[in-house]
């Protein structure tokens, strides 16, 4: 199961700002969050490396519209609600 969308974009904009901090030399003081965000997204997408976990990620939040689509509409014609969600 992957995290929610909001989550993975609010993950993979933490890595990416590291990054660029990284990139510009200032990564000492902020190393352990980029290890930290780098594990999460990992854990989050059930990847084993960073680059597997943004595309992961990246694709997740590309189609996160039609999975939550579908799913609300499966919810509404079996008479659920989900949980989040207003019924």
């Amino acid at each position: 199961m992957l995290s929610h969308p909001a989550v993975l974009a609010r993950l993979v904009e933490e890595y990416e700002t590291a990054s660029e901090l990284q990139a510009a030399g200032r990564h000492e003081p902020g190393r352990q969050r980029m290890e930290d965000v780098v594990y999460t997204l990992c854990v989050s997408t059930g990847t084993r490396d960073i680059d597997a976990a943004l595309a992961a990620a990246r694709e997740r939040l590309r189609t996160a519209w039609l999975v939550d689509a579908d799913d609300v509409a499966g919810a509404a014609r079996d008479g659920r609600t989900l949980s989040g969600t207003a019924g």
